[in-house]
Order: C-alpha cells, then sequence, then structure tokens
C-alpha cells in the first residue's frame, strides 16, 4: 500500500461511516477566501432539471483517476456548476494534474454561505444568497455549490449541508 493509499484509509478510518467526513460548517460560514489558480479536476456530470444521472458513476472513475495519481487531498472539496437543466460541471480539487484528465484552475475572490437542508430548497437558498452579496456592496459573477456529503453520509449525520460559493467583483 502507496503513502497516499494509506491516508486514505485513514481518511476513511477518522470517518464514522467509513466514506464522508462529518463536515464543519463553522470554516466556510460566511466567509471571504481568495484562490489563485486552485487547481480542479474537471469533469460532467448529465441532469435532468438539475438531478444528477450519472453523478455516482463519474465521481467512482475520477477517484480512481485522483488515487492513481497521488493526487487526493486530506479534505475533500468538489464543486458544481449548475450550468443547465440537462447537466452540470463538477470540479473535484486535487493536489496536482491528473493524467487523462480535463484540469481547470479557478481564481478569484469568493463570499461563501452554508445552508442545512433538503436540496428542493436551493432556490431559496440562491436567492438568499444573492442578497447576502448586495449586503456586502459586491456584485455575482459566478455561483459554485459545494455539496458537503454523500446522500448516505448526510442520512447518517442527519445533516445535508450545501455550501454555496459566489465569485464576485
Amino acid at each position: 500500500m502507496t503513502k497516499q493509499e494509506e491516508k486514505l484509509e485513514k481518511l476513511y478510518e477518522d470517518s464514522e461511516t467509513g466514506c464522508c467526513k462529518k463536515f464543519n460548517p463553522e470554516p466556510w460560514q460566511e466567509k471571504e477566501i481568495i484562490w489563485h489558480d486552485r487547481l480542479f479536476l474537471k469533469d460532467h456530470v448529465a441532469s435532468f432539471l438539475h438531478i444528477p444521472l450519472n453523478f455516482g458513476k463519474v465521481m467512482m472513475k475520477n477517484m480512481e483517476k485522483i488515487k492513481k495519481a497521488n493526487a487526493l487531498l486530506p479534505n475533500p472539496l468538489m464543486l458544481s456548476d449548475e450550468n443547465s437543466l440537462f447537466g452540470s460541471d463538477l470540479y473535484i480539487a486535487v493536489s496536482k494534474d491528473v493524467p487523462d484528465s480535463e484540469m481547470a484552475k479557478i481564481s478569484g475572490t469568493f463570499l461563501t454561505k452554508v445552508y442545512d437542508g433538503s436540496y428542493k430548497n436551493m432556490g431559496k437558498w440562491t436567492e438568499n444568497m444573492k442578497k447576502y452579496i448586495d449586503s456586502k456592496d459586491k456584485k455575482l459573477k459566478k455561483m459554485y455549490y459545494f455539496y458537503t456529503t454523500c446522500p448516505n453520509c448526510a442520512k447518517h449525520y442527519d445533516e445535508q449541508y450545501t455550501v454555496l460559493l459566489a465569485k464576485v467583483d
């Protein structure tokens, strides 16, 4: 077993579920963060009316590539750009380039806000986030969604956190 695989095993050992760690919302709640060329593996998820159809398959394929490249980060970060009713771009933060993958760098200033509850509230959360951005006298350029745990772990923890990240001017 490689050191990276040992780290991954340890990450999952530290999790109550053997999968996603319990999410701590505090570092993400109403923060301003600045990224300079933050590295991500980029892929696409097919959706129908924003409901993902092949998310698990896309994630499994990409996590295998990331593990093989020893590019896994200790604290997972996956952003969804919900740019269509029929698909979204998925960005998985990595520590280095992953072979045979599309790579992307994201830079900018982001305002963040954490929400807990059913995804059916996404429209309300997005409108709330826009008001928060306005209250900070900023202008929205792009919105990303960070779904912090898989559905099974969300049930286990009885928390379904979503972080909205707004790239702002």
